[in-house]
Protein backbone atom coordinates (compact mmCIF):
# COMPACT_ATOMS: atom_id res chain seq x y z
CA UNK A 1 0.00 0.00 0.00
CA UNK A 2 2.71 2.19 0.74
CA UNK A 3 4.78 1.47 -2.50
CA UNK A 4 1.24 2.76 -4.29
CA UNK A 5 0.84 5.70 -2.31
CA UNK A 6 4.29 6.83 -3.69
CA UNK A 7 3.17 6.30 -7.15
CA UNK A 8 0.10 8.34 -6.79
CA UNK A 9 2.04 11.01 -4.86
CA UNK A 10 4.26 11.07 -7.74
CA UNK A 11 1.94 11.37 -10.61
CA UNK A 12 -0.16 14.47 -8.64
CA UNK A 13 3.38 16.10 -8.72
CA UNK A 14 4.17 15.37 -12.22
CA UNK A 15 6.70 13.43 -11.98
CA UNK A 16 7.51 10.48 -14.83
CA UNK A 17 6.32 6.96 -14.18
CA UNK A 18 6.87 3.73 -16.24
CA UNK A 19 3.86 3.09 -17.22
CA UNK A 20 2.83 -0.74 -17.09
CA UNK A 21 -0.70 -1.99 -18.17
CA UNK A 22 -2.84 -3.25 -15.99
CA UNK A 23 -2.57 -7.25 -14.63
CA UNK A 24 -5.85 -8.04 -14.40
CA UNK A 25 -5.84 -11.97 -13.41
CA UNK A 26 -9.17 -14.01 -13.24
CA UNK A 27 -10.87 -15.39 -11.49
CA UNK A 28 -11.40 -12.44 -8.83
CA UNK A 29 -13.82 -12.97 -5.84
CA UNK A 30 -14.24 -10.16 -3.19
CA UNK A 31 -16.18 -11.13 -0.04
CA UNK A 32 -16.42 -8.78 3.27
CA UNK A 33 -18.49 -9.28 5.90
CA UNK A 34 -21.88 -8.96 4.10
CA UNK A 35 -22.11 -9.23 0.89
CA UNK A 36 -19.50 -11.42 -1.19
CA UNK A 37 -19.16 -10.69 -4.90
CA UNK A 38 -18.30 -14.17 -7.04
CA UNK A 39 -17.65 -14.45 -10.84
CA UNK A 40 -20.96 -14.55 -13.07
CA UNK A 41 -22.43 -17.85 -14.09
CA UNK A 42 -24.78 -18.96 -16.96
CA UNK A 43 -26.75 -20.11 -14.53
CA UNK A 44 -26.99 -16.83 -12.11
CA UNK A 45 -29.17 -15.81 -15.53
CA UNK A 46 -32.13 -17.14 -13.71
CA UNK A 47 -31.09 -16.65 -9.87
CA UNK A 48 -31.22 -12.72 -11.40
CA UNK A 49 -34.73 -13.44 -12.58
CA UNK A 50 -35.66 -14.92 -9.36
CA UNK A 51 -35.12 -12.06 -7.27
CA UNK A 52 -35.69 -9.67 -9.66
CA UNK A 53 -39.01 -10.17 -11.47
CA UNK A 54 -41.32 -8.50 -8.67
CA UNK A 55 -39.76 -5.46 -8.87
CA UNK A 56 -38.41 -5.20 -12.51
CA UNK A 57 -39.60 -1.04 -12.93
CA UNK A 58 -37.86 -0.61 -9.79
CA UNK A 59 -35.04 -2.03 -9.68
CA UNK A 60 -34.27 -1.31 -13.27
CA UNK A 61 -35.46 1.98 -13.91
CA UNK A 62 -32.54 3.87 -14.88
CA UNK A 63 -30.81 1.41 -17.06
CA UNK A 64 -30.67 2.21 -20.52
CA UNK A 65 -31.82 -1.24 -21.99
CA UNK A 66 -35.00 -3.29 -21.12
CA UNK A 67 -34.98 -5.51 -18.53
CA UNK A 68 -38.58 -6.95 -18.20
CA UNK A 69 -38.46 -10.79 -19.10
CA UNK A 70 -36.54 -13.72 -18.36
CA UNK A 71 -34.74 -13.65 -21.93
CA UNK A 72 -33.43 -10.30 -21.46
CA UNK A 73 -31.56 -11.54 -18.17
CA UNK A 74 -30.51 -14.34 -20.35
CA UNK A 75 -29.26 -11.97 -23.15
CA UNK A 76 -27.80 -9.99 -20.11
CA UNK A 77 -25.42 -12.83 -19.32
CA UNK A 78 -24.66 -13.54 -23.18
CA UNK A 79 -23.52 -9.78 -23.14
CA UNK A 80 -20.89 -10.20 -20.12
CA UNK A 81 -19.49 -12.98 -21.14
CA UNK A 82 -19.18 -11.63 -24.40
CA UNK A 83 -17.23 -8.64 -22.67
CA UNK A 84 -15.50 -10.52 -20.38
CA UNK A 85 -14.52 -12.35 -22.93
CA UNK A 86 -12.62 -9.16 -24.92
CA UNK A 87 -11.29 -7.80 -21.39
CA UNK A 88 -13.67 -5.76 -21.15
CA UNK A 89 -15.66 -6.05 -18.22
CA UNK A 90 -15.26 -8.33 -15.38
CA UNK A 91 -19.12 -8.85 -13.77
CA UNK A 92 -20.28 -9.94 -10.49
CA UNK A 93 -22.93 -11.59 -9.02
CA UNK A 94 -23.75 -10.01 -5.75
CA UNK A 95 -24.43 -12.60 -2.67
CA UNK A 96 -25.84 -11.66 1.03
CA UNK A 97 -22.84 -13.64 2.67
CA UNK A 98 -25.62 -14.38 5.53
CA UNK A 99 -27.86 -16.20 3.69
CA UNK A 100 -25.90 -17.32 0.28
CA UNK A 101 -28.86 -16.00 -1.57
CA UNK A 102 -28.07 -13.88 -4.94
CA UNK A 103 -29.20 -10.56 -4.78
CA UNK A 104 -27.86 -8.32 -7.82
CA UNK A 105 -25.20 -7.80 -9.48
CA UNK A 106 -22.19 -5.13 -10.52
CA UNK A 107 -18.74 -5.33 -12.80
CA UNK A 108 -15.72 -3.33 -13.39
CA UNK A 109 -16.54 -1.99 -17.12
CA UNK A 110 -15.11 -0.25 -19.88
CA UNK A 111 -11.42 -1.55 -18.34
CA UNK A 112 -8.36 0.26 -20.30
CA UNK A 113 -5.37 -1.24 -19.13
CA UNK A 114 -2.78 0.98 -20.80
CA UNK A 115 -4.06 4.13 -19.01
CA UNK A 116 -4.93 2.30 -15.99
CA UNK A 117 -8.42 3.37 -15.35
CA UNK A 118 -11.75 1.00 -14.77
CA UNK A 119 -15.29 1.95 -14.27
CA UNK A 120 -17.87 0.59 -11.67
CA UNK A 121 -21.29 0.23 -12.86
CA UNK A 122 -24.40 -1.67 -14.11
CA UNK A 123 -24.81 -2.24 -10.42
CA UNK A 124 -28.41 -3.43 -9.24
CA UNK A 125 -29.61 -4.50 -5.78
CA UNK A 126 -32.47 -6.53 -5.47
CA UNK A 127 -35.25 -3.78 -2.87
CA UNK A 128 -34.81 -5.69 0.33
CA UNK A 129 -31.25 -5.29 0.43
CA UNK A 130 -30.82 -1.62 -0.54
CA UNK A 131 -30.21 1.19 2.08
CA UNK A 132 -28.15 -1.95 3.45
CA UNK A 133 -24.53 -2.14 4.44
CA UNK A 134 -24.53 -4.13 0.88
CA UNK A 135 -23.73 -1.78 -2.01
CA UNK A 136 -21.11 0.18 0.38
CA UNK A 137 -19.58 -2.50 1.39
CA UNK A 138 -19.45 -3.88 -2.57
CA UNK A 139 -18.18 -0.58 -3.47
CA UNK A 140 -15.34 -0.57 -1.00
CA UNK A 141 -14.00 -4.43 -1.85
CA UNK A 142 -14.15 -3.32 -6.10
CA UNK A 143 -12.19 0.15 -5.43
CA UNK A 144 -9.66 -1.50 -2.54
CA UNK A 145 -9.05 -4.19 -5.76
CA UNK A 146 -9.16 -1.57 -8.28
CA UNK A 147 -6.26 0.44 -6.23
CA UNK A 148 -4.45 -1.87 -4.47
CA UNK A 149 -4.14 -5.08 -6.45
CA UNK A 150 -4.51 -4.03 -9.97
CA UNK A 151 -2.87 -0.40 -9.22
CA UNK A 152 -5.27 1.93 -11.20
CA UNK A 153 -4.59 5.71 -11.76
CA UNK A 154 -8.41 6.22 -12.18
CA UNK A 155 -11.66 4.26 -11.01
CA UNK A 156 -14.80 6.32 -12.86
CA UNK A 157 -18.12 5.83 -11.92
CA UNK A 158 -21.68 7.69 -13.85
CA UNK A 159 -25.45 7.81 -13.62
CA UNK A 160 -27.81 9.45 -15.63
CA UNK A 161 -28.46 13.28 -14.60
CA UNK A 162 -32.08 12.19 -13.53
CA UNK A 163 -30.89 9.89 -10.81
CA UNK A 164 -30.52 12.08 -7.97
CA UNK A 165 -30.20 9.11 -5.50
CA UNK A 166 -27.29 7.68 -7.33
CA UNK A 167 -25.36 10.55 -7.69
CA UNK A 168 -26.27 11.35 -4.05
CA UNK A 169 -24.85 8.10 -3.22
CA UNK A 170 -21.79 8.33 -4.94
CA UNK A 171 -20.74 11.83 -3.97
CA UNK A 172 -21.24 10.67 -0.41
CA UNK A 173 -18.70 7.69 -0.99
CA UNK A 174 -15.91 10.54 -1.81
CA UNK A 175 -15.97 10.35 -5.54
CA UNK A 176 -15.63 14.16 -7.39
CA UNK A 177 -18.40 15.05 -10.36
CA UNK A 178 -16.20 15.70 -12.96
CA UNK A 179 -19.17 16.81 -15.92
CA UNK A 180 -21.95 15.92 -17.63
CA UNK A 181 -22.22 14.53 -21.10
CA UNK A 182 -25.82 15.85 -22.39
CA UNK A 183 -28.02 13.59 -24.41
CA UNK A 184 -25.12 10.43 -24.06
CA UNK A 185 -27.04 7.91 -24.53
CA UNK A 186 -31.09 7.10 -26.04
CA UNK A 187 -32.65 5.17 -23.71
CA UNK A 188 -35.25 2.24 -23.44
CA UNK A 189 -38.18 5.07 -23.63
CA UNK A 190 -36.53 6.95 -26.25
CA UNK A 191 -35.42 9.95 -24.00
CA UNK A 192 -32.39 11.23 -24.84
CA UNK A 193 -30.14 10.94 -21.47
CA UNK A 194 -27.98 12.96 -19.91
CA UNK A 195 -25.04 11.09 -18.20
CA UNK A 196 -22.68 12.50 -15.29
CA UNK A 197 -19.50 11.06 -14.71
CA UNK A 198 -17.10 11.02 -11.33
CA UNK A 199 -13.96 9.64 -10.53
CA UNK A 200 -11.39 8.87 -7.96
CA UNK A 201 -7.96 8.96 -8.50
CA UNK A 202 -5.02 7.02 -6.80
CA UNK A 203 -3.80 10.22 -4.47
CA UNK A 204 -7.97 10.31 -3.51
CA UNK A 205 -7.83 6.80 -2.24
CA UNK A 206 -6.96 6.71 1.57
CA UNK A 207 -9.20 9.58 2.39
CA UNK A 208 -12.08 7.71 0.27
CA UNK A 209 -10.98 4.40 1.84
CA UNK A 210 -11.26 5.62 5.29
CA UNK A 211 -14.50 7.57 4.83
CA UNK A 212 -15.86 3.95 3.43
CA UNK A 213 -14.36 2.18 6.39
CA UNK A 214 -16.22 4.66 8.77
CA UNK A 215 -19.64 4.23 7.16
CA UNK A 216 -19.47 0.66 7.46
CA UNK A 217 -18.57 0.94 10.89
CA UNK A 218 -21.76 3.20 11.96
CA UNK A 219 -24.02 1.00 9.44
Amino acid sequence: MQDNDSKAAMRKEGMNLEIAPLQIVLPVILEGSVVRLEPLRREHAELFWDIAENNLEDIFRWIPYPMKTRHDFEELIDKAFDEQERGASVVFATVARQSGRTIGSTRFMNIDRINQRVEIGSTWIAPQWQRTATNTEAKYLMLKHAFEVWNCMRVELKTDALNQKSRNAILRIGAKEEGTLRRHLITRTGRARDTVYFSILDNEWPEVKARLEEMLRTR
